[in-house]
């Protein structure tokens, strides 16, 4: 089992009442959307060598 980040408001309508999804999704209790939290990657700073 991997660890996952856990969002503190829906992206759609910014309610805070999220529960784990089965499909290990995030479940918005409010708008019912259910979506997931991807880390892309970092980013160097401008102008860093």
């Amino acid at each position: 089992m991997s660890e996952r980040a856990t969002p503190f408001y829906c992206p759609f309508c910014g309610d805070e009442d999220l529960r784990p999804a089965e499909d290990s999704g995030w479940l918005c209790f409010s708008c019912r959307r259910v979506f997931t939290v991807t880390f892309s990657g970092l980013r160097p700073p401008e102008g860093a060598k």
